[in-house]
């Protein structure tokens, strides 16, 4: 029963190895010069202007993770889209709920001013 794993055993192995391996090599290889050039601040190629640091608003998390979850309530949709015919009237009803359930969460998150960006 277990030597049926042996092979991704090896697998596991050669690429853990084959990671470390890089990394040390890399850190035992590679140039340890250090430069004002290396340690300046780098923003699309040019020298930075202005404030470096600001302050992210919360508002812009809280967008991010509606859409994150919704978005991965989306992608639990797709399976079911691919076996919509072999699930029948039980799977259509039940995607119905769940549907109706991402229906009220947005519609809750919609009135509460969550998606608002003033």
């Amino acid at each position: 029963m277990l030597l049926e794993y042996i092979p991704l055993a090896y697998l596991i192995l050669i690429a853990v190895s084959f990671g470390l391996v890089t990394v040390l090599l890399s850190s035992l290889l590679g140039p340890r010069r250090q430069t004002a050039v290396k340690d300046a601040s780098y923003e699309c190629g040019l020298p930075s202007e202005g404030i470096q640091y600001t302050q992210t608003p919360i508002k812009f998390y809280v967008v991010a993770l509606l859409f994150l979850i919704f978005d991965l309530e989306c992608v639990f949709l797709y399976p079911w889209a691919v076996h919509l015919g072999s699930l029948g009237l039980a799977g259509f009803f039940g995607v119905l709920v769940f549907i109706g359930i991402l229906l009220v969460c947005f519609v809750y998150e919609w009135k509460s001013g969550a998606l608002e960006w003033d």
